[in-house]
Order: structure tokens, then sequence, then C-alpha cells
């Protein structure tokens, strides 16, 4: 054994150094983050209209226009149980007229903000108008009643 077999190296390369035929390479490969980024856009697409959805109630159809909202406005629903929501949140309706006033209190006082009403179409009357009452009573002066456009004339 000679000394240039020592290291247990041939032909006089030694590890870690790069041979003079490659030049290092300095560029950043950008396809796996766009691959990332296009899959978490795909994603985000199809769960964003999942996310919209509060309390599934099926709304009656009118022919009325829709209204213009600069945010989100304030809601109560009534499923077909007769359950009642402070918009996402259930509630007994026994508590709607002090949170509406914490509401009111809350947002500057002001009883000219409009509330929302969505009652399923198949809730019994006499709830949906149970309900208005109470909104009265809490002060709200603007009530509206949510409906779908009408399909097919």
């Amino acid at each position: 054994m000679g000394a240039g077999s020592i290291g247990g190296s041939k032909g006089g390369r030694r590890r870690g150094r790069r041979s003079g035929s490659r030049p290092v390479m300095s560029e950043i490969n950008v396809t796996p983050m766009v691959d990332v980024m296009l899959v978490l856009l795909i994603i985000f697409m199809v769960a964003a209209p999942l996310l919209t959805v509060g309390v599934p109630i099926d709304l009656p159809q009118t022919q009325a226009k829709g209204l213009d909202q600069d945010r989100e406005p304030l809601t109560v629903s009534v499923n077909p149980k007769g359950q009642v929501f402070l918009m996402n949140s259930e509630i007994k309706i026994d508590e709607l007229v002090p949170k509406l006033q914490a509401i009111i209190q809350a947002r500057g006082g002001s009883t000219e903000e409009r509330i929302y009403v969505r009652g399923d179409r198949n809730v019994n009357y006499g709830m949906v108008m149970q309900v208005m009452g109470r909104l009265s009573v809490a002060g709200y002066k603007r009530v509206a009643l949510v409906t779908e456009v009408e399909q097919g004339s």
C-alpha cells in the first residue's frame, strides 16, 4: 500500500471538492412553490362557498330585488324546528331582546340599522311574528324579511 491509498480515494480526487466542469447553480427553483400555491388556491376556491353558509334555511321566493349592503348585516334566523339564531349562534327567544339591546349600545345606540329576519318557508308563521315582535321591543324599527329570487315564472 502506498501513501496515495491511505484515504481510500483513488485517482487523486478528494471528497467535497467540485469538479471544474459544472458551475454552482445560483438560481432558485420555484416550481415546487408554484405547485403548492396552485393546490392551495384550488382548496380555498372549493372551501370558500362552504364557509359562508350560516343556519341552513329554505327561504321563500319572491320577485323583489336585492338590497345593497356595505358591511355584514345583523340577521336573526328561524329554522324549521323553531330554533332562533342571532347571526350564526343559537339563542333562546327570551334572551333575544337583551342581546339586541346590548348590540345597539355597542354600535353607538342607533336603532336605524336594518336587521334581517330569515325564516324557513316551513316554519310556523306565528313564530316569525313572535321574533319580529321581539325585534320591535328591542328598538329596531327597520326590519327586513330575507327571501330568495323567484325561479321560473
